[in-house]
């Protein structure tokens, strides 16, 4: 799928002003029913095969509900679109007053739905208020019946967007049954945008397999400070290495007709503070931003991301004391007016703290006009709505920017159209774990000790606690490899990985090896020191062949350790 950078705004601008005054007013009394005739008066025959054009034909003939709704991203509870759990009904009533996730869609028109889960090691896990993924196939049956319930409403023919943060490494919702690609991190030691990108195809692949549309992904942070939050989920330190990374996932994702969400926009990794909890601050001076955050962006604007998304941050050299998502100044003046973007902008989690200083109707109204087009997860769904609702009639949201969002939103949409669904078959394939491994492989870096050989055998693996599945990994691995693994008395390997420090190190280990962000190395005292930068099994795969001399470890660090090389392997 082709998608051209930087799609043309001044068309999109004059179809908005067109359409400001044609736009159906909707009743003013109790909220109604969607009827589907409401979707058919004014539509052409036949229908115009452009994105945008599709869009506008069809935004002239919704009513208020139908715009408002569109601009909705919430989550919902239960694994199931019309059959949940008597817990998950009364956490959608509380969120929406609705029992299934398919009675949200259809009450509040909405213009997609967010997957959410729980991942080992999850730093985002605290706006992830329940879990509605498992394995491939409930994942496609659930969003097989989301779809069925958008399929009814006005805005039916435009493909209902469901999303989920499938970035790899430690934020990952779908771990069962897939490819699991390697960290960013681990694809910034890489260095090669082509292995990204068609480890990032892969991924596309497999999310549209799924029924999903859309990745909240990849990270574009460059990782200027020693942030837990971002971490490995960023593709480095270096800006032009990040952005060659990012440009590369984005053509990987949308190749396969899944919308790249670039994010968290103006830069996360510029701060260590987290954003679920507070409102971080970014003190850099604009021009440290425009040489080191906004690069990745670019890059991802360049390479035809459909999404970017805004961040919870206080950056004090554009907008001091008003949250990006929240900044006309960063999201319409610069991301807009400045980097060039003319797709769809997205608000971070709106159930984060920053977002919650609002009810959740103010915060939708002052994110809209800000200049984002879709709300993602707000803290409740009705209220969001009402207070849209509200503020289009007061005309404290005006129309003019209403109109703009969702025609954004539905030539995202119909730019996702027309493709197949492929089959679940395609998970896991030979080819798409090819992909996973190979940059995987080339991400292995050694920061102490010789470049390659063999360790002198037999191996017994050890770890920090709580990481049997990945001592599994390698071990099996390292046999596989023609490596004998002993439980005990053999050369120690030991993996350390997200939230381990010092004291989860090994002093007698022969070679530690570090499965996230590699400063813990730092303070090891090995005499061999190996950074896989994830824990996935294709990365323990990497190493394993390392280990066993089978492979060169090409990889070079993304960010600065103390006293330790980028590689012992330049030479």
């Amino acid at each position: 799928m082709s998608i051209s950078p930087r799609r043309a705004g001044v068309a999109l601008a004059a179809l908005t002003a067109l359409l400001v005054s044609g736009c159906s007013r909707g009743p003013e009394g109790p909220r109604p029913a969607p009827s589907p005739s409401q979707s058919s008066a004014a539509a052409p025959s036949p229908t115009p095969a452009d994105p945008a054009a599709r869009a506008a034909v069809l935004v002239r003939t919704l009513a208020d509900e139908d715009l408002v709704g569109q601009v909705l991203m919430p989550y919902a509870y239960g694994d199931s679109a019309t059959k949940v759990s008597p817990g998950s009904a009364a956490g959608n009533r509380a969120l929406a007053g609705v029992d299934t996730p398919a009675e949200m869609v259809a009450r509040y028109r909405l213009g997609g739905v967010i997957l959410v889960g729980f991942s080992a090691d999850d730093p985002t896990s605290g706006n992830q208020e329940t879990t509605n993924v498992d394995n491939p196939k409930q994942v496609r049956a659930l969003t097989t019946g989301l779809r069925a319930a958008a399929g009814k409403l006005p805005t039916g023919s435009a493909p209902f967007l469901i999303g989920t943060d499938q970035e790899y490494g430690v934020v990952t919702r779908i771990t069962d049954g897939v490819t699991l690609l390697p960290s960013p991190l681990a694809a910034g030691a890489a260095g090669d945008p082509k292995l990204t990108e068609a480890a990032w195809r892969a991924a596309g692949a497999e999310l549209a397999a799924m029924g999903i549309n859309m990745d909240f992904a990849p990270v574009a942070d460059v990782l200027a400070t020693r942030s837990t939050v971002i971490g490995s989920r960023s593709f480095g330190a270096d800006p032009e290495n990040a952005s060659a990374q990012v440009a590369g996932a984005v053509r990987g994702l949308q190749a396969e007709g899944v919308a790249a969400s670039v994010k968290h926009f103006p830069g996360h990794g510029l701060t260590a503070a987290d954003s679920h909890k507070d409102l971080p601050v970014v003190s850099q001076s604009r021009a440290v931003l425009d040489r080191t955050a906004f690069p990745p962006f670019r890059a991802g604007i360049d390479a035809g991301a459909m999404a970017v998304m805004s961040a919870h941050l206080d950056v004090k050299a554009v907008d001091p004391g008003t949250p990006a998502t929240f900044s006309h100044k960063l999201l319409t003046d610069v991301l807009r007016g400045q980097l060039g973007f003319q797709g769809v902008v997205i608000t971070d989690g709106m159930n984060m703290a920053p977002a919650k200083r609002w009810s959740p109707g103010e915060a939708a109204v002052r994110a809209l006009n800000a200049g984002n087009d879709l709300i993602l997860m707000t803290p409740n769904v009705g209220q969001a709505y009402d207070g849209l609702l509200a503020a289009l009639k007061d005309g404290s949201l005006p129309r003019a920017r209403l109109v703009d969002a969702v025609t954004r939103v539905l030539t995202m949409k119909f730019k996702l159209a027309d493709r197949p669904t492929p089959d679940l078959s395609t998970l896991g394939s030979a080819e798409h774990r090819k992909a996973a491994d190979e940059l995987a492989a080339a991400a292995v870096t050694v920061l102490r000790g010789r470049c390659g050989g063999p360790v002198a055998g037999p191996v017994t693996v050890t770890s920090s606690a709580g990481r049997d599945r990945t001592r599994a990994l390698l071990t099996q691995a390292l046999t596989a490899a023609g490596v004998k693994v002993v439980p005990s008395g053999g050369t120690v390997v030991h993996l350390v990985g997200y939230g381990d420090g010092a004291r989860d190190l090994r002093a007698d280990a022969a070679v530690t090896v570090a499965m996230d962000t590699p400063y813990v190395l730092a303070g090891a005292k090995s005499p061999m020191l190996l950074a896989t930068y994830s824990s996935s099994r294709a990365s323990m795969t990497g190493l394993a062949q390392v280990l066993a001399g089978r492979a060169r470890p090409t990889g070079r660090s993304p960010v600065k350790v103390a006293g330790l090389p980028a590689t012992t392997c330049d030479t």
